[in-house]
């Protein structure tokens, strides 16, 4: 066999490998698209002293919507950061609520709120699109909300207690997340008159 040959034959080898995983990966990962979008605030590890040493824990600050209105936060804590991320998913859920958004996917009204040392305020802006930072761009992004400004007031760089702060201002315009659940309508069978009964009237 000539060396160019050769070339060819591995060649078309490797091509048939790649197509093959390529097959597997995709059937694979077929995954179904989460509910909600999320991100991660912060991740810290933090440390409780007790008579043997020291434990250590991961503490994750979470936030997580639809893009669509709905916004939650939540914080979970546990010794891998998977299992607390998970525990921050469940509990953002939990805290979920619906936001009062105007047809634009903006704020009605000018909301301020305070927590901690915290104070942010926001603002609905007409065409100027999102202007804010750090967390509270975030939170603003996954609610699905545009044209809106945001201000952290104070010079807290603390993400927590600011996340927590924009969520009490957004309590404002907002209501108790509820799922909607379509039941399937059943139409109720009427009693068959048999033709005994007829006979006997």
């Amino acid at each position: 066999m000539k060396p160019e040959q050769l070339g060819l034959s591995f060649k078309y080898m490797a091509e048939e490998e790649n197509k093959k995983k390529n097959n597997r990966r995709s059937s694979s990962f077929s995954r179904p698209k989460p509910e909600f979008d999320q991100k991660i605030l912060s991740i810290r590890r933090v440390t409780r002293v007790v008579a043997g040493g020291r434990r250590f824990s991961f503490s994750v600050a979470l936030v997580a919507g639809d893009k669509k209105g709905s916004i939650g936060l939540g914080l979970g804590k546990a010794g891998d950061t998977s299992l607390a991320i998970n525990k921050a998913l469940r509990n953002a859920k939990k805290n979920m609520v619906k936001l009062k958004l105007t047809k634009t996917m903006s704020i009605p009204h000018e909301v301020s709120a305070k927590f901690s040392s915290c104070r942010v305020v926001l603002m609905p802006n007409k065409g100027r699109g999102l202007v804010a930072g750090t967390v509270v761009r975030d939170i603003a992004k996954l609610a699905g909300m545009k044209d809106i400004t945001g201000k952290i007031l104070s010079g807290s760089k603390n993400k927590l207690n600011n996340s927590k702060a924009v969520m009490e201002a957004l309590s404002q315009i907002s209501s108790k997340y509820t799922k909607v659940v379509i039941e399937p309508v059943v139409k109720e069978k009427l009693p068959e008159v048999s033709d005994q009964s007829n006979a006997n009237t």
